[in-house]
C-alpha cells in the first residue's frame, strides 16, 4: 500500500469539522475511501476536537423535552420515525471517526480499517434515511432532536475500552434490540421500501458490533482483564441508562457479544 502525504488525523479532524449534513456524508467517505487507497498517511499530528461541528438543524433537546413522536402509523408518526433514526446516523459519523482519529495511533491499522469502514457505513445510512424522509416531504432537520447521543462520546474520550464498551456493545448493540420490531411495524404499514433500508442498515449493525466486541476483547487479553467483568464495570460507570430486554440473543451473539456480557446487568 502506498503512503499518502496529509496524515490521518488531518483527513478525520476536517470531516468532523464539517457541518453541513450533506457535506459531512461526503468528507467521511472520501476519507475512507483515500485511507483505503493509501492517500493518507497513518500519521496522528493533532488533537481531535473536543465536538463535532453540526448544522444549526435539527434544534437538539434533552430527552426529557422531546416531542411526543405520534402514533406510529400516522404520517406525523412516520416521518418522526425516520427523523430519528436519520439523526442516529448522523451522529454515528461523527462517532465513528472519532474513535479513528482519538485512538487510531495507539490501537494500529486493523482498528483504523474497520472503524473508517463503519464511518463510510453510517454515512450512507444517513444519506439512504434523508432520501427517505425526503419522499415523504421532509427533511433532516425538520424536527428537534436528541442532544444525547454524543454524550458517550465526551465520557469516554480517555480510554479506549470505555468508548467501545458503551458505543458498539450497549448503543449500537440496543439499535439491533429494537430494530426487527420496527421493520415488522414497518412492513405492516405497507412501506417495503422502508422495511428493506431497515434490514440493510441492521445487517450493517451487526459487524460494527462485532468490530467494537472483536478490539475490546483484545484490549482485555492485552491488560489481561476477564472481558466480561470489564465491560460490565465500565458501563455502570460510563452508561447512564438501562440494559433493557428484550434482546436480539441471534444478532448479538453474530456479533459476538454473548449473553454472559450482558443478562445480568438486565433490568
Amino acid at each position: 500500500m502506498t503512503t499518502g502525504t496529509l496524515a490521518l488525523s488531518s483527513a478525520i479532524s476536517g470531516a468532523l469539522l464539517t457541518a453541513d449534513p450533506t457535506g459531512k456524508v461526503f468528507a467521511a467517505r472520501q476519507v475512507a475511501r483515500n485511507w483505503r487507497l493509501g492517500r493518507l498517511a497513518y500519521r496522528f499530528d493533532g488533537a481531535m476536537p473536543d465536538r463535532p461541528a453540526w448544522p444549526d438543524r435539527p434544534e437538539l433537546c434533552q430527552p426529557r423535552d422531546m416531542p411526543r413522536r405520534g402514533k406510529g402509523g400516522s404520517e406525523r408518526g412516520r416521518i418522526a420515525l425516520w427523523h430519528a433514526l436519520a439523526h442516529i446516523e448522523f451522529v454515528a459519523i461523527d462517532l465513528a471517526l472519532d474513535i479513528v482519529g482519538r485512538f487510531g495511533a495507539a490501537m494500529g491499522r486493523r482498528f483504523v480499517d474497520d472503524f473508517l469502514s463503519v464511518a463510510a457505513d453510517e454515512a450512507m445510512h444517513f444519506a439512504l434515511l434523508d432520501r427517505k424522509l425526503r419522499s415523504l416531504g421532509s427533511h433532516y432537520g425538520a424536527l428537534p432532536a436528541h442532544e444525547g447521543l454524543w454524550q458517550a462520546a465526551e465520557e469516554t474520550r480517555h480510554d479506549v475500552a470505555a468508548r467501545l464498551a458503551i458505543v458498539p456493545m450497549v448503543l449500537e448493540a440496543r439499535g439491533l434490540d429494537v430494530t426487527p420490531a420496527m421493520i415488522a411495524r414497518v412492513r405492516d404499514q405497507g412501506d417495503a421500501n422502508g422495511a428493506k433500508l431497515l434490514e440493510r442498515i441492521l445487517d450493517d449493525e451487526i459487524r460494527h458490533v462485532g468490530f467494537g466486541t472483536k478490539h475490546f476483547l483484545s484490549i482485555c487479553e492485552m491488560r489481561r482483564l476477564v472481558p466480561q467483568n470489564h465491560w460490565k464495570t465500565l458501563v455502570k460507570t460510563y452508561f447512564r441508562g438501562a440494559i433493557k430486554p428484550p434482546f436480539n440473543d441471534s444478532a448479538r451473539f453474530a456479533a459476538g457479544l454473548s449473553r454472559d456480557f450482558y443478562e445480568s446487568l438486565a433490568s
